[in-house]
């Protein structure tokens, strides 16, 4: 069932694991503790609602953090078996913590900017990434999958991740026109910036929005080349005080070509 929908779909999810649930458990006081932290204030962003965490968590290649366990379970299973994906190190990962009112302005970003957020949910795909000023879109990161990992139990509509069902094909398909016939080593160069925000408007047209949602012990992996974002928190949502944290895992494997035809 997973295989199906990861495949087709772009994404899935596992059902509780009493592995995962022990994982989240031993992790869980290091990741309250990066987003405490007087370092990492830099990445509390959208008027206080967001703290974006990119790495903080002070994880090991295994996944564990110091006085935890190694990541492991289902979806990990799923990763090394279905998608062939072993030897890779589990990077440090992201701690993403939406709160109530999520999200406001920040002054660092443009009114178009923000209104994509409020009304598109910042969707994006990992790896294309704006470089200079002007913020033009190049293949930089080269992300092997996306695996969210729920900490707490909110409501419905608390910042939930979002993801366009099929999207992945669109853009692979794409990408792969705008590549052709150009070296891997190369891609890091071309300007994407007008065929991937086409591509984005196309799926937005042709693709169906899904909200996901997941309690602690669950989790969801993601394509990588799925167009994906956080919904805004809906005046009715509900978290405690940790707010609605998400730990993600998007480890770098493999290089450009992977990047686009891997499975």
């Amino acid at each position: 069932m997973q295989e199906h929908a990861f495949f087709d779909d772009g994404w899935c999810r596992f059902r509780y694991d009493p592995k995962l649930a022990n994982w989240i458990e031993r992790t869980l006081p290091a990741a309250r503790a990066s987003v405490a932290a007087p370092a990492n204030a830099q990445w509390l962003r959208c008027g206080g609602t967001w703290f974006a965490g990119v790495n903080v968590l002070a994880n090991d290649a295994s996944g564990a953090v110091d006085g935890g366990v190694e990541l492991s379970g289902q979806a990990v299973d799923f990763i090394h078996d279905i998608l062939d994906l072993r030897g890779f190190d589990w990077e440090p990962a992201q701690v993403s913590v939406c709160y109530p009112g999520y999200p406001k302005p920040m002054a660092s970003e443009s009114e178009a900017a923000y209104r994509y957020r409020l009304k598109r949910d910042a969707a994006h795909v990992d790896g294309l990434i704006p470089v200079g000023a002007q913020r033009r879109r190049h293949l930089r990161e080269y992300h092997g999958f996306l695996l969210g990992i729920p900490m707490f139990e909110t409501s419905d509509g608390a910042a939930p991740f979002v993801v366009w069902r099929g999207s992945h094909k669109l853009i692979r398909d794409a990408f792969a026109a705008l590549y052709d016939g150009q070296a891997p080593e190369s891609w890091q160069d071309v300007d994407a910036t007008e065929l991937y925000q086409s591509t984005r408007r196309e799926i937005f047209e042709t693709c169906e929005r899904v909200v996901v949602t997941a309690k602690p012990g669950e989790v969801y992996l993601v394509h990588r080349l799925a167009l994906h974002g956080v919904a805004p928190w809906a005046p009715s949502a509900t978290a405690g005080p940790d707010g609605r944290m998400i730990i993600y895992f998007r480890p770098e494997i493999g290089g450009p070509a992977d990047w686009l035809n891997a499975p």
